[in-house]
Order: structure tokens, then sequence, then C-alpha cells
């Protein structure tokens, strides 16, 4: 073959490859220009799903751990064991500190027994001392007038008198004993109410020890899939720390999509999407349009900008999108919360 019989081939193939390079570039700004008109895209997505954290409601050892990474679980299952020595040897303490308040009853309805039998006795006391001052009375009276008729002597007169003093002495020292003896009965009631509330204060400090000892056991409180485990046994837990991540498996998974400002003019919601996930390159998820955001995702930030500073730019800002997934069950529990995705609102 001479050299113009292979420049000519070569002409030829360049031809042709600059015509099908050609034809795919139209091909493609085709396809992006008709993507733009019909959908408005992002790739700033991810699947989204309630991650319920597993906290620990008091502080102590772990003793077990009952799950390992990504276990699925039922509610109930037990998850976390705490040590319950301390916590046992408090409730026994509460216990102890029960009883003997309610030990105090019966010694204080025994003493209430007694002042009452001893304010009957006083009462008779002074029964006895009232007659006999009204005897005493009514002698003094009877001298008085014999005085006057100078029918006794003033020393028998100075003598009546005196056994009156005395009468009126004794009934008013009685009278006092009995006031005293029905304070001290009061007071033994006051101390039935004091012992009481003391009872119900020891009897909820012992519940609250018999609950303590409840929360070391630690359950899943709904059916799920466990996360990574970051805990050990033998590890010091505080109250409130976080010991896992709980994955709710009866709630359905989301998306969130982070569309620029530019482009949700025409968003409503029940708006339907396309979804395409990068760990199933190739595969659909279908959804629709749930809520979205009443900010931008840069207000919700720690430090949210504030453009009355000093020199401003202006940044085309974000708006999360909701998009609720319309898929399966079956389908949808492939994917996991944390993966990227592809978003494509369909425009109506």
């Amino acid at each position: 073959m001479n050299n113009n019989s292979t420049d000519k081939i070569i002409v030829l193939i360049t031809k042709w490859m600059g015509f099908l390079l050609l034809t795919a570039v139209v091909i493609w700004a085709g396809v992006y220009l008709w993507s733009a008109y019909r959908y408005e895209q992002t790739s700033d997505a991810q699947v989204d799903a309630y991650l319920s954290p597993v906290n620990a409601k008091v502080g102590g050892y772990i003793s077990k751990i009952f799950y390992k990474d990504n276990q699925g679980v039922k509610k109930g299952d037990t998850l976390v064991v705490v040590e319950q020595d301390e916590y046992e040897l408090k409730r026994d303490a509460a216990l102890a500190e029960l009883i003997s308040s309610r030990a105090k009853l019966p010694i204080l309805r025994a003493a209430e027994q007694t002042q009452l039998k001893s304010i009957e006795v006083v009462r008779a006391q002074l029964t006895g001392a009232k007659a006999k001052l009204d005897q005493q009375q009514k002698e003094y009276e009877r001298y008085k007038k014999l005085l006057a008729d100078e029918s006794t002597t003033a020393q028998k007169f100075d003598n009546i008198s005196a056994a009156l003093a005395l009468s009126q002495s004794d009934y008013e020292q009685i009278r006092a004993t009995l006031r005293v003896a029905e304070s001290r009965l009061n007071d033994l009631s006051a101390q039935r109410t004091a012992i009481g509330a003391e009872i119900k204060i020891k009897d909820a400090l012992l519940e609250r020890q018999q609950l303590d000892i409840a929360y070391t056991v630690i359950t899943a409180p709904f059916d799920g899939q466990i996360g990574k485990k970051s805990i050990q046994e033998g590890q010091l837990v505080q109250p409130g720390q976080t010991l896992a991540f709980l994955i709710n498996k009866s709630e359905k998974k989301w998306v969130t999509a982070n569309f620029k400002e530019t482009q949700i003019s025409t968003f409503d919601i029940g708006q339907k999407v396309a979804i395409e996930v990068d760990a199933f390159p190739g595969e659909k998820f279908t959804g629709s349009i749930e809520s979205l955001s009443p900010a931008t995702g840069a207000r919700y930030s720690l430090l949210p900008p504030d453009n009355a500073t000093g020199n401003f730019v202006k940044t085309t800002q974000r708006i999360p999108v909701r998009i609720k997934l319309t898929d399966s069950p079956k389908k949808l529990s492939r994917l996991s919360a944390g993966m990227n995705a592809n978003v494509y609102v369909i425009k109506d």
C-alpha cells in the first residue's frame, strides 16, 4: 500500500472520530438541556433516618454488654448492664431506714394509750378535788355566818379558811396537771403526723433506689438496629452518657437534599422526585417533596454569617428539602443513613 492510500485512511478515520465526538457532544448537550428543562437537580443530598441515642440513666461500671456492631434488636432486649452492687446497698439502707421509721408507730401508739390512761386518772383526781373544794367552800360559808353571830371562835374560822385555800390550791394544781397531760397527748399526735411524713419520705427513697436498680439494666426502647459499639465492659459511664445509637426500623427513611435558593421557586409539597444513590448506580428510587426548611442551612450553623459586619460577598445559599421515599420497605431497607444521593425534582 502506498503512502497516499495510508494518508487517505488516516484522514477518513479522523473525520469519523471527529463526527462521532461531535455527535456525542451534541447528544450530551441535548440530554443536559433536556434534564435542565425537565428537572431541578442537586448532588448535595444524603439519606437520613432517626438515630435514637441509648443513654445511661445511672452511673457505674459496665458489667455486661449484650450486643455487637450493627446488630438487630427487638423492643425490650437487654443491651447493657451496669454493676448493681452499690445500688443494692443503697436499697438495703433505704429499706432499713423505712423499717426503723415504721417501728416508731407501735411505740408511739403505746405512749398514746398510756397518756390517755394518765389523763383519766388525773380527771378522776380533779373530780375528787372539785368535790372537796365544794365541801370546803360550804364549810367556809357556814363558819363565816357563825363567826358573824359570834357562835364560833376566830381560830376555828381561820382553820376553815386555810383548809379552803389548801383545797383551792390542790384543785388548781390537778387542773394544771390535766392540761399538761392533754398537751402531751397533742404532742404525741403531732409526732404521729411527723412520723407518717417521715415514712412517706423513706418509702419514696426506697422506690427511688429500686428504680435506680432497674435503670442499671438498659434495654432497647423499640425494634431497630444498633450502630457501632463504642463502649467496653468495665468502662465507667455517667448518667446521661450515650452508650449506642439505635435506628428505628418501623420508621421510613427520607432524603435531605440541599438545593440552591435559585432552584426552589417552583417547588411544591407533594412534587415528584427521582433519586439516585451512589451506592446503587443505575437504580432509581422515587419520592416526593415532604417539606422545605424555613431557613437556609447557614442559619442553623453554630456561627451564622452576618453580612452587616464588613465586606460583603454574595453567596448562593442552600435550602434543605425533606423528601419522602415512596418505594417498598424491602427496597428501602437497603439504604443506610448517610449515603450520598443525586436528587431530581420533576418540574410540573
